[in-house]
């Protein structure tokens, strides 16, 4: 299981600085069903709007 997870979202709930994810699990999905032939057909569905303050 990979232990550094590395995000450049910064406007996400979960980034931390280094652009490390904070989160303690990570969920991933396919847009093209169980299996993505490239990293466009899938989105992170940890990813959770930070704040503005």
């Amino acid at each position: 299981m990979a232990q550094d997870v590395l995000c450049e979202v910064n406007n996400c709930h979960y980034w931390a600085e280094g652009n490390h994810c904070a989160a303690d699990s990570i969920y991933v999905i396919s847009h093209t069903g169980e299996e993505a032939a490239t990293s466009q057909e899938t989105d992170c569905r940890t990813f959770v709007k930070a704040q503005e303050y």
